[in-house]
């Protein structure tokens, strides 16, 4: 039933009719109106939780592709290349979270990715060690909470120990990877 009001203020009262809208017939579309409503983009701890849950590989992998993006595959490079070494002191890192809701006065780790290179061996070498560590807080004091987490354990190299399955050949698998986490040919 719709309710409607004419302009003299009278109601009119219509049954509605059985149409759809036509975005809405295919799970595409009901994805995509599901996400149309969300302020910001999923954050990366987000998707690393849904990794977590999925019951076996191939919904690890399908949530990887369904997320995958350039900020995600850097972060994720981060995480898992042993060749990359990040220049920070292992362990906790002493930053006050940021407990603003999801959306409002934070940074998203989306953004923040491209600014990883400051804190890696080789990205920016005119950088004091205290400076690194000052501008590293500062990033996990902007992110919320879960992601100021979430990149605490990327740093570290220990995302599978909080995230059960969220593995290097997980990624390696999703993004068409080589061992040297390169792009296969």
């Amino acid at each position: 039933m719709i309710i409607r009001r004419n302009p003299d203020g009278s109601v009119i009262e219509e049954q509605a009719t059985q149409q759809s809208h036509p975005a809405l017939t295919t799970r595409r579309g009901m994805a995509a109106m599901a996400e149309s409503g969300r302020a910001v983009p999923p954050l990366f701890s987000e998707i690393a939780t849904k990794i977590n849950n999925a019951k076996d590989k191939p919904k690890k992998l399908k949530v990887l592709q369904e997320h995958d993006s350039v900020p995600l595959r850097q972060v994720l490079k981060g995480a898992f290349d042993p060749n990359i070494e990040w220049l920070l002191p292992d362990g906790d890192v002493p930053y006050t979270a940021n407990d603003a809701p999801v959306g409002t006065e934070h940074t998203l780790l989306q953004q923040e990715a491209k600014r990883l290179y400051l804190f890696t061996k080789g990205g920016e070498n005119t950088l004091t060690n205290n400076k690194r560590e000052t501008l590293f807080i500062q990033m996990l004091e902007g992110l919320s909470a879960e992601e100021a987490e979430f990149l605490v354990t990327v740093v570290n190299k220990k995302v599978n120990n909080k995230y059960k399955g969220f593995t290097a050949n997980l990624v390696k698998d999703a993004f068409g990877w080589d061992d040297n986490f390169m792009k296969k040919d």
